[in-house]
């Protein structure tokens, strides 16, 4: 018993220190997006092989979505490392003038995104992406997908030698025929989505995850997102799609220990956004019409694109009325416009914040007005918190807490082990981290920072955060709306904690 005691020791301390001493270029990087995955729901009954590896690894408790929390915000937020204001996906839906005079387009269909890519000369982003940056230096990336083809498109839209398999597309299409043949045809979508689940991941395991590979791997899960959009947070569906995607990760992290390749990969686990529960009745574009600032849903002299407001005239005036209009609704919350002269923070409409404030502010490429609607603390009926004004059951793209604040985690040689932190970080922060890891250089359109207080060779961290809290108001005939934005600023950078509005001495 005792000469067994002895040789477990002796492995022990022999994987440890082959663990610290792996060459760097024998390092991988794995990273895993679950769609919609709310902190709350990493717990051990319902997700035991996600919350197994939180506690080996780090746990960001202070991480963020990128705002507007929405999926293709997000997608090429991590992938770039930069916010709408640099890589110029400024939402779910989106509007170019020069391609459609009144209607938006879907950036979650690639077809769309082909047309703005064509539209744009080949600048479909901005901002370099992690995929482009990893071929200039002689690696490539493959992105794995059961979501839809504009957010598995944007992760990596240059291939760059890579690939990108969704249940959509499949690029280049010179792998098509093979992947099909070696894995079968995807299978349709489903509530949950289990079987597109299964199928990526055994892609993944089977492409991604040798050393003979890419140096980045990536696999994105549509649920619980999909499922709890439909029937809601905390819905039986809604439980069982969480259970479906930890399964699938489990295989994964069973997959990387029969390849012998645990001490190799570092695997990065995050989320595009959180969710919460919608109450609402009103429409955005609806509250235009029948206040007579939009023609019809299909006139040019108003575009809406998710909660983005284009204005045929972008008169000074012309902006205040629409504005004066949605501050008057109490299912509005937080409006945005472009930055006064006077104040980088403020918006050019009394009573709106900037587009600075947001990281929205890209040259090109923003509306006139940013609106996100109200929210408050109340539960579901199963118990969970947040309550949005928005129409639909549940979901996303507000300015929430709830829908901002989501959970990083990651574990491998290059992290720290059983490490929580509760300084801020966020999506953009993923490729910078990643790069720094593989010792390969930050491009100038990077936002985000080098996540160091998760890494065991990172840098010190002598600063601290402070809390930055920007306000405004404007007196209406309804009553006083004031519109509070708060900030997380960390060093150079900061992060949008929520922004709430205050509604006084209101009368309707």
């Amino acid at each position: 018993m005792k000469k067994y005691l002895i040789l477990v020791i002796v492995l022990f301390f022999q994987s440890e220190a082959y663990c610290q001493n792996i060459k760097q270029e024998d390092v991988r990087t794995l990273i895993v997006f679950f769609d919609g995955l709310r902190p709350d729901y990493i717990t051990k009954e319902g997700m035991p092989n996600l919350y197994a590896f939180s506690k080996r690894g780090v746990v960001a408790k202070n991480h963020h979505s990128v705002f507007p929390t929405v999926t293709r915000v997000n997608s090429p937020s991590y992938a770039t490392g930069s916010y709408p204001k640099s890589h110029g996906i400024m939402g779910n839906s989106v509007f170019f003038e020069g391609i459609d005079p009144n209607q938006s387009l879907n950036t979650g269909e690639f077809e769309d995104l082909e047309r703005i890519n064509e539209f744009t000369d080949g600048k479909l982003l901005t901002a370099k992406s992690l995929g482009e940056l990893l071929h200039e230096n002689g690696h490539h990336m493959m992105v794995f997908s059961s979501g839809s083809a504009g957010q598995a498109f944007l992760q990596n839209h240059t291939i760059s030698g890579g690939a990108v398999v969704n249940s959509n597309i499949i690029l280049p299409e010179s792998m098509q025929e093979s992947i099909l043949k070696e894995f079968g045809p995807i299978p349709e979508h489903s509530k949950p989505n289990t079987a597109q689940h299964q199928w990526m991941t055994n892609a993944l395991i089977k492409k991604g995850l040798k050393m003979v590979g890419p140096l980045v791997s990536a696999i994105w899960y549509s649920d619980p997102d999909g499922t709890a959009h439909a029937d809601g947070i905390g819905s039986p569906s809604a439980m069982a799609s969480i259970k479906s995607v930890d399964t699938e990760f489990g295989k994964i992290i069973s997959a990387l220990k029969q390849k012998g390749l645990s001490d190799n990969y570092n695997i990065i686990v995050s989320t595009d956004h959180g969710f919460i529960t919608n109450v609402g009745k009103d429409n955005l574009t609806q509250v235009l019409i029948d206040n007579g600032l939009k023609a019809d849903k299909n006139s040019d002299d108003v575009v809406v694109a998710g909660g983005a407001i284009h204005l045929k005239d972008k008169s000074e005036a012309n902006i205040e009325q629409v504005v004066k209009v949605l501050q008057s609704e109490e299912w509005i919350g937080a409006i945005f416009t472009k930055a006064s002269k006077q104040d980088k923070t403020k918006g050019i409409i009394d009573g709106t914040l900037s587009f600075n404030t947001i990281h929205w502010n890209h040259p090109d490429r923003t509306a006139d007005i940013l609106v996100s609607p109200n929210w408050n603390d109340d539960k579901n009926e199963k118990g969970y918190a947040g309550t949005s004004f928005s129409r639909g059951v549940a979901g996303h793209g507000g300015i929430s807490p709830y829908e901002i604040n989501i959970t990083l985690l990651a574990a491998g040689p290059s992290f720290k082990k059983s490490f929580s932190s509760d300084l801020p970080t966020s999506n953009v922060d993923i490729v910078p981290t990643v790069l720094a890891i593989h010792n390969l250089p930050l491009p100038e359109t990077v936002n985000g920072r080098v996540l160091n207080e998760l890494l065991k060779k990172g840098q010190n961290v002598a600063s601290k955060p402070k809390i930055e809290t920007i306000s405004t108001s404007v007196e209406l005939e309804s009553g006083i709306y004031e519109l509070i934005l708060q900030r997380t600023i960390y060093g150079a950078y900061y992060y949008v904690d929520f922004a709430r509005t205050v509604r006084s001495n209101w009368s309707n």
